[in-house]
């Protein structure tokens, strides 16, 4: 008898703490949803007057925070840049020759890229999907997309965008935005 009086009693706890974490989503959302390396997001999104969401939604989607990985196509580090865009961006920017042996630092990952998405945000104008879309397909196809007419830069129109992979990035990057916004933003 005693047995299942203390299987009843850890039920009851147990489906109070579910109701609990379900009736607190913001909880269990962010638990689902973690940011991390916030402080160098929050630093070079200010620096390079960005949305630090929306940096965060794509580092999620480039490698949900795994500064390790890399693409079978040569992209590394936290914000998976290619080699030569990781090159381009030192010079063009310019950073100090330095970087170019710390680009698996996810700061200098981040601070990059986040340069990055600067530099298309003024080539697109301030669009973030074509910024977003540039971030994957390149900042010239994206351009390309949009003086031929092909995509009109916008979420509601991008089954436009020629490339399938580009089309599904913007799409994810902009749901894990959403997410984050939603989570976040009151902050």
């Amino acid at each position: 008898m005693k047995f299942w009086r203390k299987k009843r009693v850890f039920a009851v706890l147990l489906v109070t703490f579910l109701v609990f974490l379900f009736l607190s989503s913001s909880f269990v959302g962010r638990l689902l949803y973690a940011i991390k390396y916030e402080e160098e997001i929050h630093t070079y999104a200010k620096q390079y007057d960005l949305d630090p969401l929306l940096v965060a939604a794509i580092i999620r989607v480039e490698t949900n925070y795994r500064p390790d990985l890399e693409s079978k196509k040569g992209a590394y580090g936290l914000m998976q840049l290619m080699p030569d865009t990781s090159d381009w961006i030192i010079e063009k920017a310019p950073f100090d020759d330095s970087y170019k042996s710390r680009l698996h630092d996810p700061a200098v990952s981040i601070e990059l890229g986040s340069w990055y998405l600067n530099w298309m945000s003024k080539q697109f104008e301030g669009n973030p999907y074509a910024m977003v879309a540039g971030y994957n397909a390149g900042h010239g196809k994206v351009g390309m997309w949009l003086e031929d007419k092909q995509w009109d830069g916008t979420l509601k129109n991008s089954q436009q965008i020629p490339y399938g992979e580009t089309r599904h990035y913007l799409q994810r990057v902009m749901y894990y935005y959403h997410k984050y916004v939603k989570l976040y933003r009151e902050e």
